[in-house]
Parts: C-alpha cells; sequence; structure tokens
C-alpha cells in the first residue's frame, strides 16, 4: 500500500499548496503593480515638469507704412509677453497640513 502510493502519479494538486501557490502570485503582482504605478507617476512628473519648463515669451515689433512726405498711412503695434512660472511647476507646490487647533467648548 505505501509502495503503491509513492508511485502514484495521478497529478492532483493539494489544495493547500493550492491556496500557497495563489497567495505567492497575488502578494508578487501587488508588489509589482504598485511599482508600475510609482514608475508610470515618476515619468508623468519628468513629463509635467518638461511642459513646465517650457518658456512661452514672445516679442513682436510694430511696423507702419509712411510715404515720401512722412505721413503715415497705416500702422501695426508690436507685442509681447513675459512669461513668469506658474505655481506648480517644476515641483514648486508644497502640500501641508494645517497646524493642530484646540478644541473649544462644545455648543448649546
Amino acid at each position: 500500500m505505501l509502495r503503491a502510493f509513492l508511485n502514484d502519479e495521478a497529478g492532483f494538486i493539494v489544495s493547500a499548496e493550492l491556496v500557497l501557490v495563489a497567495t505567492i502570485l497575488v502578494i508578487g503582482l501587488i508588489v509589482g503593480l504598485s511599482e508600475v504605478a510609482h514608475a508610470v507617476n515618476s515619468e508623468l512628473n519628468d513629463v509635467a515638469d518638461a511642459v513646465g519648463a517650457l518658456n512661452q515669451s514672445y516679442c513682436t515689433s510694430g511696423f507702419s507704412k509712411n510715404d515720401a512726405s512722412g505721413v503715415t498711412h497705416a500702422f501695426t503695434r508690436g507685442s509681447d509677453f513675459v512669461d513668469t512660472i506658474d505655481d506648480c511647476d517644476n515641483n514648486q507646490c508644497d502640500i501641508t497640513c494645517d497646524a493642530p487647533v484646540a478644541e473649544g467648548p462644545k455648543g448649546i
């Protein structure tokens, strides 16, 4: 009987082994997906920093059309814009909590 038991190759998986393997797989998936989420967030932060570092300043000069006698017939004014750093450009946002506040007396 013992020899028949040792030579048995029916391929049945004991449920305790299946639970152990499934638990290890789920834990590994959770850790792996957490690392993927951190990596994606890091790359998206890099993209946001690159967009925030773009300087959108511009300057255009005006022009005018004068005739030979010096009379101005048409003109266009120039324009310019100076880009300043916005809130949260290049990780400048600080997420902070308010200081703790003591409780006051209970209302009626």
